[in-house]
C-alpha cells in the first residue's frame, strides 16, 4: 500500500512539472489564468521616468520646508533663506505643462511668503500662509501632492 502511494505522489509530482508554452493560459478553479512566461514576455523599451527640473526642485523644498517646520516647533534659529528657490521662476516643467501667467504669479508669491518666514516674529501663522500658497496653486496648477502639501502645516 505504502509504494502506490509513494507511487501516485511521485507521478503527481511529474505531471504538474510539464513545460507550458509562452502564451498559455491555464484554468485554475474556473479562471483562466496567463502562464508566467507569457506575462513575462517583453513588450518593448523599459524607459525610466525621469524629473523635470520643477518636480526636482518641488521636491527639495518640501525637504527643506519640512526641515524649516522642525525648526519652528524647536524654536531653533531658522537660518537663511535658501536661494535655489528663486529656480522656481526658470526650472522646465513636466512634459505637456506651461509656464503661464497663473503660475508665474502663484511663485511670485510663495517667494514672497517664504521669504517673510525669515524675518517676521509670527513664524508659525507666516510658515502656514506658505504652506496655503503652495496649496492655492497646486488646486489649479498639480493637484497630484496636495495631501502631502498639507502634512507641512503646523497646528
Amino acid at each position: 500500500m505504502k509504494k502506490i502511494i509513494y507511487f501516485l505522489g511521485i507521478s503527481v509530482v511529474f505531471f504538474s512539472c510539464e513545460k507550458r508554452s509562452k502564451n498559455e493560459t491555464v484554468e485554475v478553479f474556473g479562471i483562466e489564468i496567463q502562464s508566467k512566461d507569457s506575462l513575462s514576455e517583453d513588450k518593448g523599451d523599459f524607459k525610466m521616468y525621469e524629473m523635470s527640473e520643477m518636480a526636482v526642485l518641488m521636491e527639495q523644498m518640501y525637504v527643506d520646508n519640512e526641515r524649516l517646520k522642525a525648526r519652528i516647533l524647536k524654536k531653533d534659529t531658522l537660518g537663511k533663506f535658501p536661494m535655489h528657490f528663486l529656480a522656481i521662476e526658470k526650472a522646465s516643467f513636466t512634459k505637456g505643462k506651461d509656464r503661464d501667467a497663473f503660475f508665474m504669479e502663484q511663485s511670485d508669491k510663495f517667494i514672497t511668503k517664504q521669504m517673510e518666514i525669515y524675518t517676521t516674529k509670527d513664524t508659525i501663522k507666516t510658515f502656514n500662509a506658505m504652506v496655503d500658497q503652495c496649496i492655492a496653486c497646486h488646486e489649479v496648477k498639480c493637484g497630484g501632492p496636495i495631501a502631502r502639501i498639507k502634512k507641512l502645516y503646523i497646528k
